[in-house]
Order: structure tokens, then sequence, then C-alpha cells
């Protein structure tokens, strides 16, 4: 392992672990969760640990250019941990070494990304299909990662979660580092609640520290999540990128302090920033930087007034003056904003061994 006599990403990483307060963590999310948005979101105080994007790991890959930039020009001053995604436990091996001379944290294997491009490649979620493959990738991974932290990311299964304590004994007999449980099955994509009640079961049958992931969108939530499954922190990715304030609130609801709420102006101002933040090196075309902002925006206009309206308009613009226009119709104003999905502001009673805290709504954030 790296020198935990100097300051170094793991011996960062391990203080968090080792801290009192949760892990707070940013998902990856791949397109979206770049060199550009850690930066724009250290800006607001930020998560503890921020993780890449997945590097695509086969037989004849090498480190995606981007991820890499990420990682020697990590801005944040926080850890960052490497991901990837791929099935051939040479290749892996192979990236996970040429990593490990980089400064990050930790390397992590990807098990749960849903989309269908990756599993039926059976990369991410699709290995959950075969826990045996996994057995084999962990040992080969574990084996060869010495200088930094090995850690997983997963889901709860594939089609269902009948197969979660087999998944659990697999993780529990190699020493990771630590365990991301995201309490959906890949079937369920975003759609449906989260089962936190798993999440705890995790936090039961491994050794290592676990975050949970799912659905964490208002710092009163994120506590509830850490008392109902027992987890050493959160990942979170859609909720911060609605409000990158979060990391922050949940930080002070947890030390007893309200939360301050951003202005319309001031969110705002954030996606101002956030068109300067991300436009391309290189050549510039304001059509396609106005396509990439509407994926943030997907996620951010949930929690504005009148999602429905903004979010129509939105994937209407064409060019910059009438994206910010629209901006600003909903978020010129004054107003506190809480920046949660519509009938989620009000939380409801927790259920440990259940399906979902509060709500009725399978409404993903």
């Amino acid at each position: 392992m790296q020198d935990s006599g100097v300051s170094t990403p793991v011996s960062q990483f391990d203080a968090a672990l080792q801290g009192v307060e949760p892990v707070l963590a940013l998902a990856p999310m791949q397109d979206v969760t770049d060199l550009p948005f850690w930066r724009l979101l250290s800006r607001y105080g930020g998560p503890d640990v921020y993780w890449t994007e997945y590097s695509r790991v086969h037989a004849t890959s090498t480190l995606e250019k981007a991820i890499v930039r990420a990682i020697r020009e990590n801005p944040t001053g926080r850890p960052a941990i490497a991901q990837l995604i791929g099935n051939d436990p040479e290749s892996l091996v192979r990236a996970a070494k040429e990593l490990e001379q980089m400064p990050i944290a930790a390397v992590d294997l990807n098990l749960g990304c849903p989309a269908p491009v990756v599993y039926r490649k059976c990369a991410g979620g699709g290995l959950l299909r075969e826990p045996r493959r996994i057995d084999s990738l962990l040992g080969a991974l574990r084996d060869a990662i010495t200088r930094v932290r090995f850690t997983v990311k997963t889901r709860l299964g594939f089609a269902d979660d009948s197969g979660w304590d087999e998944l659990l004994a697999v993780f529990a007999r190699h020493r990771i580092d630590l365990l991301t449980v995201h309490g959906r099955t890949v079937a369920d994509m975003y759609r449906t609640e989260v089962k936190y009640g798993l999440i705890g079961r995790a936090v039961q049958a491994v050794s290592c520290p676990v975050l949970a992931n799912g659905n964490v969108w208002s710092p009163e939530r994120a506590s509830e999540v850490l008392e109902v499954t027992g987890a050493r922190g959160l990942m979170i990715g859609r909720g911060c990128i609605r409000n990158p304030w979060l990391f922050e609130q949940i930080r002070a609801h947890r030390a007893g302090r309200e939360p301050v709420l951003p202005t319309g102006r001031e969110v705002l101002a954030y996606v101002e920033a956030l068109y300067e933040e991300t436009i391309p090196f290189g050549e510039f075309r304001e059509r396609l930087q106005v396509e990439k902002m509407k994926k943030y925006m997907n996620f951010l206009g949930e929690g504005v007034e009148d999602p429905a309206s903004f979010l129509h308009w939105i994937r209407r613009a064409e060019d910059r003056a009438g994206f910010f226009a629209i901006c600003r119709d909903h978020l010129d104003h004054d107003r506190p904003m809480r920046l949660v999905p519509p009938g989620r502001a009000s939380i409801g009673g927790t259920s440990i061994g259940g399906t979902s805290i509060g709500g009725t709504s399978s409404a993903s954030p």
C-alpha cells in the first residue's frame, strides 16, 4: 500500500472510512460526473470521495484519456477512486496495475451498470448472473491490487434479488476494502423503490464498510437511509446533480444545523456555471453543448416548480439563448428551493426490513 505516513489519496480515503461522520461519495455516472463536474461540485462543498466514470476494459483496451486526466488533474482536494468495467481477468488486472501508479485511493469494479449495451456483453450488472465468474474476477483483482485499496460497486442481482445472499458470500470471501450497494436489481433500472433492508443485510454479511446508494435526495432522507441500513456512508448521483448543495446540507443536518436552501437565482447561477464549466476543449458547437445540458436538466428539472413544464420546454431548446430563457422563466426568483422530486418534500415512516423508506411513489429521482 502507499505510505500511510504521507498524505496520499489512500491515506485520505482510509481516514474518511475511519472517521466519525458518514462517508459521502459521488456516484459514477457515465458522461455526467466527469472532471468538469468534479471541479464545479467541489465549489459547493462536494463529497468526501469522488468516483471516476468507468473505464471499459478488454483485451486491447487502454485507459480512457478523459478519465486519466480527471485522476491526474483532480482539483477537489479529495481522494478519487477509479472504476473499471469488464469481464476478462487478465485485462482487468492489467488496467488495475496501471491505475495503481496514478494518484488514486482505490480501484473499483463495476458490477451494477444496468445499461443493456453493457450487460449484454456480460459486464457491469450482467455479471450478476454469474456468481462464480465474479468470484474469479474478485480473486484475481484482490491478488493484483497491492498499492491502493480495492472496492466493488454492485446491485442486488440481475432479474431479481433471490441470489443476494450468494453474492454476499462471494464478496465476503475476498478482502475487499469497501462495498457500495445500489439497492435495486439490474432489471429494476431506476424505476422501483430502493430495498434498503437488503443493503442492511450486506452491512451484516461483509466485514468491510458498506455505502448505501439509491434515492438519496434530501438531508433528512440521508439520515433515514443511514439509520435504516447501518451503512458507513452514502453514495449519491442524481441527487447532487439536481442539488449540488446536498452534501453540505447533509453535513449541516447531522450537526444539528438547519441546512441552507438555495434560492431560485442561486440555482440559475449553478446552471450557468455548469454550462460554462462543461464546454469541451477544442472545437465548440453550441447546439451540442445545449444537448449535453439537457442531460443534466433531466435530473435538475424534477426539483423545480412545475417540473413538467420546465422539462417540456427545455427538451425543445435549440440554442443557448433559448435554453437560458426557459431557465430564467422557472428560476429567476428569490424563493428557497428544496430541489427534491414532486411528492417527496415530506418523508414518512421507515421500515428496516421492507422495500422502501417513506412515500409510495415508485418514481426514481
